[in-house]
């Protein structure tokens, strides 16, 4: 790892001038075919083509070779592989390790794509997955069977926000040489370090906060160096590769990636205060705070959080929180978060998404993402939101 600080990282990750070729962003590089002049270098080039060497488009070009070096140099490891999204990185990591007949834990709070990638296309191919409680800690141990090759961890969880114990999940597995995956979107890669936690392969959906602007799907996934050459290989198998013009987009969101996860910060951190005071809000399920589950990890182990967490109601119906959502003004809805945009949206029950546990709330959970905009302008949507909300309510 290297010894620069942290913003400095942010600027300087991924510029050498092997790649900008002396510009201050490395260029846009497009390519299919990579031709050679000679046999010698076309000898090279094959031989050495899994390390950063000019040799087919689908290896990749200096613009992806810098993207890689980047996010090697911010979240550790050995070797980054790039996915068009961040659903194709958590399916063909997975993919990459496992084989009919092996089993899989997996995070009963995990994404929901992930769910049905476990649902739909790995009990096909004769993969079984066993979901657990995210917070089952040290109980991980009695989910382990003799044919379990892996155990993916999604810390916080997708929208009920549970932050695991990784250090303790990942111990227990590496004692019977499972490997250990961790969805680290929400930490942006820099907000909690997986490679200091017992993590093998760390992956990101870049979607969100490292390309920052809700333009361009990419994801990433970054392997310690035993595993790394695996995932290398399997994933070209596999036919994966990403447009140099997103990777260009994802380098440059990473320069300011800092200033805006502060700032998301910033702004989450006033307005999930404010919800927690409001009279329809039970409690609040932001890690940097007590009520969230999982609290004491996030205070252990996370430097910082960002713009997304959730809140649970005491009461609503579907016509109370559809009154609150349709006319909001600086919310939006949409499937996704990162952006410097702010977004809502309402989950009437989270049983359905769960098989391993049931939620330990009856309420409806609204999950939010703050944007960049001024919080009062946001605060006030919201406070005019709750009061259609209340007025639906009392008819």
């Amino acid at each position: 790892m290297s010894s620069k600080k942290l913003n400095t990282k942010f600027v300087t990750a991924g510029r050498s001038k092997k790649w900008t070729q002396g510009l201050v962003n490395t260029p846009v590089s497009r390519a299919s075919t990579i031709v050679f002049d000679t046999v010698e270098e076309k000898t090279h080039a094959t031989k050495h083509r899994g390390d950063k060497t000019l040799f087919y488009g689908r290896r990749g070009t200096n613009t992806s070779f810098s993207f890689q070096e980047a996010m090697v140099e911010l979240e550790g490891g050995a070797g980054c592989a790039l996915y068009p999204c961040g659903t194709a990185a958590i399916s063909n990591a997975i993919l990459s390790f496992v084989e009919q007949g092996d089993h899989i834990l997996m995070v009963d709070g995990t994404y929901e794509p992930t769910r049905d990638f476990c649902d739909k296309i790995l009990k096909k191919l004769g993969v079984e997955t066993t979901y657990y409680d995210p917070m089952i800690g040290e109980g991980i141990r009695d989910l382990i069977q003799p044919n379990t090759k892996l155990l993916f961890l999604e810390s916080p969880c997708s929208i009920t926000m549970e932050v695991q114990d990784v250090p303790t999940l990942a111990a227990i597995a590496h004692e019977h040489d499972i490997i250990v995956m961790l969805d680290n979107t929400w930490s942006a890669g820099v907000n909690f370090s997986p490679f200091d936690h017992g993590v093998d392969i760390s992956v990101q959906a870049a979607t969100k906060y490292i390309v920052g602007h809700s333009d361009v799907m990419l994801g990433t996934a970054v392997a310690t160096e035993a595993l790394w050459p695996q995932l290398r290989e399997q994933s070209y198998l596999m036919g994966q590769c990403t447009s140099p013009d997103d990777i260009y987009l994802a380098s440059r969101g990473l320069r300011t990636l800092g200033v805006r996860l502060k700032q998301h910060e910033e702004n989450s951190i006033k307005v999930a205060k404010w919800l927690a005071l409001r009279p329809e809000v039970d409690h609040v399920r932001h890690p940097a705070f007590p009520t969230c589950p999982g609290h004491e990890f996030y205070k252990r182990d996370f430097k910082g959080c960002n713009g997304l967490f959730s809140v649970v109601l005491n009461r609503g119906n579907t016509e109370a929180l559809t009154a609150l959502l349709d006319g909001m003004t600086h919310f939006s809805m949409g499937y996704s978060w990162g952006g410097f945009e702010s977004l809502i949206l309402a989950n009437e029950s989270i049983a359905n998404l769960r098989t391993a546990t049931s939620p330990d709330f009856a309420g409806p959970l609204i999950r939010l993402h703050i944007g960049l905009e001024d919080t009062d302008d946001l605060i006030a949507d919201l406070e005019a939101g709750f009061e259609r909300f209340n007025k639906v309510l009392s008819q």
